[in-house]
């Protein structure tokens, strides 16, 4: 099943069961998928945005919530961090599960191994190649650094 099928599946479920802090999470995830949806077709592009797509708006998502928890936290305001926090546990329903470091580990040497990458002028590519294979099950800014340890 696709990605945007089961959001729209859970969305349909949310309402039955008329769970509202669920259902308000699921259409700012549709939300944000229609507004890619809009601006791909003003730029001449398909008319609707695939599973990688999909994955990466969720994955923005997660990370804007986590940013906005700890900003709450940080100014006392719990209530709010955990609202958003509750609001990061709908949207990784749909996420892939997270590699663990040593998989991370075992990810970036592949990746290395499959570019034939022997500097750091090749850390876009590796980039690349971690990108269009783990989308969505690695978070890159952290990523990034250990790619650079490893070619560096």
């Amino acid at each position: 099943m696709e990605l945007r099928d089961r959001i729209g599946a859970a969305l349909k479920d949310a309402i039955k069961s008329r769970d509202a802090e669920r259902l308000s999470t699921l259409r700012l995830i549709n939300a944000a998928i229609k507004d890619k949806d809009i601006a791909l077709r003003g730029e001449g592009g398909d008319a609707t945005v695939g599973d990688p797509e999909v994955l990466a708006i969720l994955g923005r998502m997660v990370k804007q919530r986590q940013e906005s928890a700890r900003a709450y936290e940080e100014g006392g305001r719990l209530e709010l961090a955990e609202k958003e926090l509750a609001e990061v546990k709908v949207i990784e329903e749909f996420l892939p599960r997270q590699l663990a470091e040593d998989e991370i580990g075992a990810a970036i040497d592949a990746a290395v191994a499959e570019i034939g990458a022997s500097s750091i002028r090749d850390m876009g590519k590796v980039m690349a190649v971690l990108k269009s294979k783990y989308a969505g099950q690695m978070d890159f800014g952290a990523v990034g650094p250990m790619v650079k340890d490893r070619l560096g």
